[in-house]
């Protein structure tokens, strides 16, 4: 196993008494003039779990020291701060707004999955090909036209042609799976394009492809068979 390097920060301040969530908060912030977005007890050593957006790090109640790094069980060799980091990735399906997304369903549509992709992502239509092995589910298609700024709009202007078609799931999959450019059809109110890259913001969804189980399981990349057993437990 990889040999996990743990940066200690020696820091001198005031002793406390008790500490509490709010405490620690505070004194990270004021210490590091960082933003904290959130502060829980992390449940063993007396440790403290401090979350600075994506990153994870750990203190004492008295922020006398920050562990930057991964925590590891000793007994189980699992690595606790991966494990918290997908939970705190995770989405609550139900609230995705389906209704803006492209439907895709193959076979009786029982296994649903949410998909963030751009048209022009190479990526992307790799894993479009798996998908289509799938059998016998549902996919949601988020237009998410995330690389406009290296290709000069194209990604948008193929998103609108895709969701202006009369069969959105027809065009969108004749772009990943054919390379055949979807042709704009007429006008269309195409604003949910940017609600999507809205609420891919809101979600911290920064690369495409982006996947959903039903589960709220984030994937992220081409990482099919890790999507594959998503389903899998998701059916269990």
């Amino acid at each position: 196993m990889k040999r996990t390097l743990i940066a200690l920060i020696a820091l001198f301040g005031v002793t406390l008494a008790f500490a509490d969530e709010t405490t620690v908060r505070q004194l990270v912030e004021a210490r590091f003039s960082a933003k904290v977005d959130g502060v829980q007890k992390a449940g063993l050593g007396g440790l403290y779990e401090v979350r600075l957006g994506e990153t994870l790090v750990y203190t004492d109640e008295k922020v006398t020291y920050l562990l930057v790094g991964n925590l590891i069980d000793g007994k189980t060799r699992e690595n606790l701060t991966e494990a918290r980091k997908e939970q705190l990735s995770q989405v609550k399906f139900d609230e995705l707004p389906l209704d803006s997304a492209v439907k895709i369903v193959r076979g009786n549509g029982k296994n649903v999955l949410a998909v963030f992709a751009d048209p022009n992502c190479a990526f992307c239509k790799r894993f479009e090909k798996d998908l289509a092995t799938l059998q016998d589910v549902t996919i949601y298609t988020f237009l998410y036209p995330i690389l406009d700024a290296g290709n000069g709009g194209d990604s948008m202007r193929k998103s609108k042609a895709i969701w202006c078609s009369k069969d959105r799931a027809k065009a969108w999959l004749d772009l990943m799976l054919k390379n055949t450019t979807p042709i704009m059809a007429g006008n269309c109110d195409t604003a949910v394009l940017q609600r999507n890259l809205d609420l891919g913001q809101k979600l911290g969804i920064s690369g495409t492809p982006t996947s959903f189980a039903v589960s709220g399981q984030r994937i992220v990349g081409a990482r099919f068979p890790e999507l594959r057993k998503a389903i899998e437990v998701a059916k269990n």
